[in-house]
């Protein structure tokens, strides 16, 4: 897009930047009337576009005369240059992958690895069943979600950015608290066994292993997503105590809704 059109022989001397915004524009040659209220459907301008911001390759759509040709018909001069129009703003960047989509995905990578690798025709597997990251979420400043491989499902707890796990041992036993009561997860350090899975320490806390039960992938995977909810739901800590019902209001007849509830005289009569 140019500032100034060459050759612009209306009463700006040439220069395209002197034209207002709303300056409506006539071809010398047949007359077609550029109104940037109105924009030019047929090059797919928008309305609001001052003739000074048309494209470059915009002709006049009736004749095909160049944009050169045109004359004002209306609109005042500005009383110094326009400022340039600004293009439209661009749409901020989609945000990238969360923590939790990257580790369940760097999960699904490494035991469908270990699926098709040293887990190859082991009669340990359901065949029915595939790899699946399931709910991975952040929560209380780590990683938490339900692992389902072909031969096992593990609730998977990771360490968040602000964590350390590099020292664990894979064996090591920790109790640990959730909503629903407290579960016994086992460190498992592939980076420090060199195993070559690109995957960071982590927790996992058994649920099914072997995985014959399951006739289905969908039936596993809702297994997983009921674990979850049941994990973070208080309501099944063993010791949870529901409150106490509320009371329902006491049913008013004729009489109290046309004067109201009885109020109980004060004991001074008062």
């Amino acid at each position: 897009m140019n500032g100034a059109f060459h050759g612009f022989e209306g009463s700006y001397l040439g220069d395209a930047a002197r034209l207002a915004p709303d300056a409506v524009m006539e071809c010398k040659i047949c007359w077609s009337v550029y109104d940037p209220a109105q924009g030019c459907e047929t090059w797919q301008v928008p309305p609001g576009t001052p003739f000074a911001a048309l494209p470059d390759h915009w002709r006049c759509p009736t004749c095909d005369g160049a944009r050169d040709q045109f004359m004002v018909v209306h609109g005042a001069a500005a009383s110094g240059p326009v400022r340039p129009v600004a293009a439209p703003a661009t749409p901020p960047p989609e945000a990238g992958p969360t923590p939790a989509a990257l580790l369940a995905a760097r999960l699904e990578e490494a035991f469908r690895e270990i699926h098709v690798g040293k887990m190859r025709g082991i009669p340990l597997l359901n065949e029915a069943l595939g790899v699946r990251a399931v709910g991975f979420r952040a929560y209380d400043g780590q990683l938490l979600g339900v692992l389902v491989t072909p031969w096992f499902m593990n609730l998977i707890l990771a360490p968040g950015a602000e964590d350390d796990w590099s020292s664990s041992a894979s064996g090591d036993k920790e109790l640990i608290v959730f909503p629903s009561g407290t579960y016994e997860f086992t460190a498992v350090n592939r980076t420090v066994q060199a195993q070559g899975v690109d995957l960071p320490p982590y927790k996992a806390c058994a649920l099914f292993s072997p995985m014959f039960e399951f006739s289905t992938m969908l039936q596993a995977v809702e297994t997983a997503e009921a674990t979850l909810r049941g994990l973070l739901d208080p309501t099944l800590h063993p010791d949870y105590v529901a409150p106490p019902p509320v009371a329902p209001a006491a049913a008013m007849g004729r009489r109290g809704l046309l004067f109201g509830t009885p109020q109980e005289a004060s004991p001074s009569g008062a």
